[in-house]
């Protein structure tokens, strides 16, 4: 065979294997195809350039003639002579393994011709198969053809997919794991009888929709498999027809039941029409099921239909599998004899006899189908398996040794009864069974013939030979595999692998190689190490010269197939258009600076062959500038929104294409476009490409403002002292005075003060950011590092903006405090000294009323005990804004650098509540749980820090976060000082973190004073407006604050708006999902917030070092919702369990109701929903028990004192099933000295009266409290496991709480009846849902296989 170019094609050297070979690499850059391909052809330096022309053509798959060949790198020259005899050496081709790159490109401005293949050809390359690379399995490899085709990749590019396979055969995609659908369709597809067929039906588009009709679906796809030029097409159209939707396309299925599945489907659509019987006539065969009685001869039998034949692999209980399907088909109708218990009862001799039972074959179909049983069902795994043994099967078959002449005689002394379908006219006595009826033909709906026995003589031998022409591979295991189809075209004998989309040519050896198995022998453990690849189904047509048909030629189609070709022919055009239009157009991201809606971002898709002023104006339309901007006014300029950087502009090339102007077509850029607009006064200033931007920001140290920036392009290799006579003429400042200040990346300031260094030696990029300043001040004679100039740049470049939200009953109510700063105007903040006492002398009020009021509250019992309520009504329900009785003269300004003021605010504050810090301790009630703010009690134990480091990130280099100026300062409130020089003097206060294990020191010292007092940080707020926040604006701030602040500081800054001591107010950090987290960590700083994140401020008794907050659920084992939420609380590190118990009984009497005593009451570990270890008196937080922030406990009130006295106790919760009365008992806690099962059976004998030899038990699954429906628990359950201690495998019982069932092993269960069933399991099911507990009456099912009629899934909840 020739591997290599024939004698003919490529000329003979002297000395052929010296003789050098040229590379060529050839791109097609035609439309022709949706995907441009790259050729490899390694060619003899001696080809001449028509022998070139002509191995391209075959290559690519055009028509010789219609493209031209052009060098690459040199496009302006004339493209290379087709009929030229000059070899590639003389006409400039590299050899030695060079590359040499050519270009197909369009002949004469028109497209390449794609040539044309005939559908069921042969390969049209003229290679002989055998010369080909042939690969059978999943994934198939095709070979190269032609005289090139020696040096090619083997792998696939998708255009492969685009264009015919050399076959001539169109595969199918796969949707997603659909083989199993692809192989049964192209087998239909080559059953010239079924396809044809098929085309004589024709569709009335009067009486049902295309979209759901099966058979028109499955008729267009044959079409397009025999006439389309596409290598593969979709099935999507055929499974919508099916009523499937997108995840039938995940599901894998068994081919076996896909094929009959279809065929009744296409039974039902095909009533009342010419292929009614269709299916019947091609692939239905009859044989008879019998008994025959050994002592009088009198048989039993009734008729049967099939469409398949299932064939056994190996016996059940066999050690040796059935070598083929010769061997398989003798034993299908080998006889049992009925012996012994299973002795038939035979009518004649009215008493149980031994008998034969067994199948005869009475009539093969035209179509013979065979399933090999490879899917089989371990019971020593219990898992399902697949056998993987050797079973042969010949080309050829023969099936006459399986049918029985004697069968085709009417039988007159023998009984005929129900097959089970409706054929009553096949039955061949009178003396039929009383019980036949017609009703019982719901399964198989198959309507039989009544032939007498003088229709079916039986055929000679020569008319029962097949021949086998379709084989469905299976290749994986029982779990999930894939499925292709090895088919022989009846046109020329050629075998074929479908393979999906992948259409190959194979030979009988490849077929040889899905009989399965190995070389050895076939031994009980064969099929563990045999290949998973082998035949599952087979399909032989019976030879018969009169009836075997052959392919519909596409001239011969019946008038309404040729309309749906030329349909579907137009149709795939418009595709191919579309696909060219496609190609051709250019989609890169386009931004603009609109006048009224700021930046925009689209997706600008043009034309390769559009002009530049041509896509300024779809930018123009596509940008809605229209009516706000003149056209005229408008420009396109290369962009990089990365770096926001404008990298050149396009003067003079309006007339530019766009395919040349952005490098061709590509799937991504490396660059955008903006969409420039300026004033009609205005000038476009050109962008050249070098330049670099800069974004300048000037400083004004006066008023502390820094300006918006103003853009300017620069050079590299600029030095300072240019830059600043550039940033001169664009700002109009001093160059001798200016200093400029380069932000490099966040918080990297660099002052440039060398005068002839280079912009680029200074760290200048494509995008950069400075801030300018030019004043006389002394300000420049000081270190950079300590001048204003620096500090003002650091505040600005580390300065947020929150939203925060305002309790809504607090005393300093944002509302009241605006509305009399804007009910009086002559209130402006000047500044003076009696401004500053009005403010102290309010705030003095407020926090004192508050303080007095609280405690009355606390006196009176005023607290409400509804534990669900928020704590902003709970804790000052009753508290009336004390800014109402203040002077309206009051502002909410406060000096910036009036530190004084708030010292002697927080001395006032301390001084009223110093006499009752025990109470300011219980300030109030404490909130409800943060788990139910959160909406989700499931997240309420996540720490909240760990949450926010996540959740959120620095601002880098945020130019534009600057502080907001107001005018006069109006309902403002600056203090830069985020440490306060005094804190009470009063009382001691500490501030400090929630948990230990926070790794810093507390932000204050043991008096309360601040342990640094030389950094001040910045701290603005102001009334929030509504279009800052869908808040309500009364009840919101705006803070602009430094983020280096502590928490602790900010608090302390917020003090004046909520109205209470940072002691009494809790703040929540708000996320994306609108779930709320408390942020405890009062030392840690809102480095980890960044602009607009909000925060929630809620009243109530903030945490203090050492203390965490606790949520106390109620545990009910024997009520439907055992887990119930009462109080939040307060726990701290040392504190023992009996002192928490203590402190948190008043709170349940109070809040709950619940009168309890210490000595009842048992505090237990909660996991979710799972009770846990038992915590005893003496136990101690932080040492004995692991706490941490958002705790959860369980609170479990007891029937009697506390019985567990030891660590090394174990207390087990059981329960008893009682299978006579089909229920279960109550939850009975039971208190184990040691993990021993004896232990636990002796105790629960002891309490359930049930002797010990007949007491078994089983752990619970799932979540406490374990349901489990009553009618699985009997068998599902792991009962009596053979262990000795609790803590092993497959118990795992370590820790107290775990569930245990027990029951009498002598009890039988209830009998029931299928309605009392039914009413169980309604009940049952009602009771598990209402509990959340997943309902299940039996092993999970795979997904059943179904073909809907009418379009898709029945809407009926009540079906399954």
């Amino acid at each position: 065979k020739e591997l290599l170019p024939s004698k003919r094609a490529c000329p003979l050297i002297q000395n052929a294997a010296e003789e050098p070979r040229v590379l060529c690499i050839i791109q097609d850059t035609t439309s022709a195809k949706t995907v441009n391909e790259r050729l490899t052809l390694n060619l003899p330096a001696s080809t001449t350039l028509s022998r070139l022309y002509e191995d391209v053509s075959h290559k690519a798959g055009y028509v010789n003639g219609t493209f031209d060949l052009a060098w690459g790198n040199m496009p302006d020259m004339a493209s290379l002579d087709h009929n030229s005899e000059m070899s590639l050496s003389e006409s400039g081709f590299e050899p030695g393994g060079k590359k040499n790159f050519l270009h197909l490109t369009d002949k004469d401005g028109e497209q390449p011709q794609i040539a044309s293949d005939e559908s069921g050809t042969a390969d049209s390359s003229g290679v002989d198969d055998s010369s080909q690379e042939r690969f059978i399995g999943p994934l198939p490899r095709e070979s190269t053809a032609g005289c090139s085709g020696d040096y090619s990749s083997p792998s696939y590019t998708y255009s492969s997919i685009l264009s015919k396979s050399d076959t001539g055969y169109v595969g199918l995609v796969n949707q997603a794991m659909t083989c199993y659908l692809n192989s049964l369709l192209q087998t239909l597809f080559m059953t010239p009888e079924f396809r044809n067929a098929l085309y004589n039906w024709e569709f009335e588009e009067s009486e049902e929709d295309p979209v759901t009709s099966i058979p028109y679906q499955l008729q267009r796809l044959f079409v397009l498999l025999q006439t389309s030029k596409k290598r593969a097409i979709e099935t999507t159209d055929v499974t919508r027809s099916f009523g499937w939707d997108s995840s039938e396309a995940w599901q894998q299925h068994d081919i076996q039941e896909l094929c009959r599945v279809m065929f009744d489907a296409l039974e039902q659509k095909w009533k009342q029409t010419e292929q009614a019987d269709l299916i019947n006539q091609l692939y239905q065969g009859k044989l008879k099921d019998y008994v025959h009685c050994l002592e009088c001869g009198y048989e039993s039998w009734r008729i049967d239909t099939y469409l398949d034949i299932p064939l056994v692999i190996r016996p059940f209980g066999a050690s040796q599998a059935y070598g083929s399907v010769e061997e398989a088909l003798q034993a299908f109708i080998q006889p049992e004899t009925l012996d012994g218990p299973n002795q038939y009862f035979c009518e004649r001799c009215k008493k149980k006899c031994d008998a034969r039972k067994g199948l005869r074959f009475l009539h093969f179909p035209y179509l013979l189908t065979l399933q090999l049983k490879r899917f089989d069902f371990d019971y020593t795994t219990m898992h399902r398996i697949k056998l993987n043994d050797r079973m042969t099967f010949p080309e050829e078959l023969d099936m006459s040794p399986f049918i029985d002449v004697e069968d085709e005689k009417s039988p007159q002394t023998e009984s005929c009864t129900d097959s089970g379908a409706e054929n009553e006219g096949s039955c061949h006595s009178d003396q039929m069974s009383n019980d036949f009826s017609t009703d019982d033909c719901v399964d198989e709906g198959i309507c039989l013939d009544s032939t007498g026995s003088t229709e079916r003589v039986l055929k000679p031998k020569s008319l029962l030979t097949f021949e086998l022409f379709s084989v469905m591979v299976h290749s994986g295991s029982a779990a999930g595999g894939h499925y292709y189809a090895c088919i022989k075209s009846f046109s020329d004998g050629q075998w074929y692998s479908f393979n999906d989309q992948h259409v190959s040519k194979i030979t009988q050896d490849d077929i040889r190689k899905t009989y399965g198995g190995s070389s050895g022998s076939r031994g009980y453990y064969s099929s563990a190490f045999a290949s998973s690849t082998n035949a599952y189904m087979l399909i032989y047509r019976l030879k018969d010269p009169s009836r075997n048909a052959k392919y519909l030629a596409v001239d011969d189609f019946p008038e309404h197939i040729k309309s749906l070709v030329q349909k579907e022919k137009e149709s795939e055009e418009q595709e191919k258009r579309q696909r060219e239009i496609e190609r051709n157009t250019c989609k890169i991201k386009l931004f603009c600076m609109h006048p009224v809606r700021m930046m925009m971002e689209s997706k600008l898709e043009v034309h390769k062959d559009k002009s530049l002023r041509e896509a300024t104006e779809m930018a123009y339309k596509l940008m809605e500038l229209e009516g706000i901007v003149p056209l005229d006014c408008c420009r396109l300029v290369k962009y990089d929104e990365f770096h926001e950087y404008l990298e050149r502009s396009y003067e003079g090339e309006e007339d530019t294409l766009m395919g040349l102007l952005l490098g061709g077509v590509k799937s991504s850029y490396m660059f955008d476009l903006l969409l420039e607009t300026r004033r009609p006064e205005q000038v476009f200033q050109p962008y050249k490409p070098g330049e670099v931007m800069v974004k300048v920001h000037v400083v004004d140290l006066k008023s502390e403002a820094i300006a918006s920036p103003i853009s300017v392009r620069a050079y590299l290799n600029q030095t300072i002292t240019e830059f600043k006579q550039l940033i001169a003429q664009a700002t109009g400042l001093s160059a001798e005075t200016m200093r400029v200040v380069l932000e490099r990346c966040y918080n990297d300031l660099r002052l440039l003060y060398v005068p002839n260094k280079t912009l680029k030696a200074e760290g200048f990029f494509r995008s950069n950011k400075v801030f300018v300043e030019s004043s006389e001040s002394s300000d420049h004679q000081v270190a950079f590092t300590d001048s204003v100039l620096w500090k003002l740049l650091d505040r600005h470049g580390n300065t947020i903006r929150l939203l925060v939200l305002l309790p809504e009953q607090s005393p300093g109510t944002l509302a009241n405090r605006t509305q009399k700063v804007r009910g009086d105007s002559d209130v402006i903040f000047d500044g003076t000294k009696g401004n500053r006492k009005s403010v102290e002398a309010i705030l003095e009020e407020s926090t004192e009323k508050l303080k007095n009021l609280s405690l009355q509250q606390q006196q009176q019992g005023s607290s409400t005990s509804d534990s669900q309520k928020s704590s902003d009504a709970s804790d000052f329900e009753h508290i009336e804004s004390p800014t109402q009785e203040a002077d309206s003269n009051s502002s909410l300004c406060v000096a910036a650098d009036n530190r004084e003021l708030e010292n002697r605010i927080r001395a006032s504050a301390g001084s009223s509540g110093g006499a009752s810090s025990d109470q300011e301790n219980h300030f109030a009630c404490e909130e409800r749980s943060d788990s139910e703010v959160n909406n989700d009690r499931s997240t309420s134990s996540v720490d909240s820090d760990i949450l926010s480091s996540s959740h959120s990130s620095d601002t880098l280099c945020n130019a534009d976060s600057g502080p907001i100026q107001l005018a006069n300062g109006l309902d403002s409130h600056s203090i830069t000082s985020s440490r306060r020089s005094k804190a009470h003097e009063g009382k001691k206060e500490t501030w400090d973190t929630a948990e230990e294990d926070s790794g810093t020191d507390s932000e204050y010292d043991d008096n309360g004073k601040s342990k640094t007092e030389a950094q001040y940080l910045y701290f603005r707020a102001e009334p929030c407006s509504q279009e800052d926040t869908s808040w309500d604006a009364q009840k919101c701030l705006v803070v602009h604050v430094d983020k280096r602040i502590t928490l602790a500081a900010f608090k302390l800054n917020v003090e004046p708006y909520v109205g209470v001591t940072s002691t009494q107010f809790k703040v929540f950090r708000v996320y994306a999902n609108n779930q709320e987290f408390e942020s405890v960590r009062l030392n840690e700083t809102l480095s980890s917030f960044s602009d607009d994140n909000k925060i929630t401020i809620r009243l109530g008794r903030a945490l203090k070092k050492g203390e965490y907050r606790v949520k106390v659920y109620q545990l009910l084992v024997n009520e439907p919702e055992p887990c119930k939420f009462l109080v939040d609380t307060v726990f701290a590190k040392g504190m023992t369990v009996r002192q928490s118990k203590e402190e948190l009984l008043p709170q349940l009497k109070e809040q709950c109701k619940l009168d309890i005593s210490i000595d009842r009451v048992r505090l237990r570990k909660k996991t979710w929903k799972n009770p846990g270890t038992v915590f005893l008196d003496y136990h101690v937080y932080e040492e004995d028990i692991s706490i941490s922030s958002n705790w959860e406990v369980f609170l479990e009130v007891l029937n009697e004192p506390e019985k567990m006295k030891s660590m090394s106790e174990l207390a087990i919760l059981t329960r008893r099933w009682s299978p006579a009365t089909m229920k279960l008992g109550p939850f009975q806690e039971v208190i184990l000295e040691s993990s021993s099962v004896e232990e636990l059976k002796e105790k629960l004998s002891e309490m359930s009266s049930i002797p010990l030899e007949n007491l078994e038990f089983a752990k619970g699954r799932g979540t406490f409290p374990c349901d489990i429906s009553v009618l699985e628990i009997h068998q599902d359950l792991d009962w009596n496991p053979k262990v000795s201690t609790l803590n092993v495998w497959p118990l795992y019982i370590c820790d107290d709480g775990a569930v245990v069932f027990y029951r009498d092993s002598t009890e039988e269960p209830m009998e029931l009846s299928d309605d009392e069933r039914n009413e169980l399991m309604k009940k049952e099911s009602s009771r598990l849902l209402k509990t959340g507990h997943r309902v299940s009456y039996s092993p999970r099912k795979e997904k059943a296989l179904k073909i809907y009629l009418d379009g898709g899934p029945a809407k009926d909840p009540g079906q399954d």
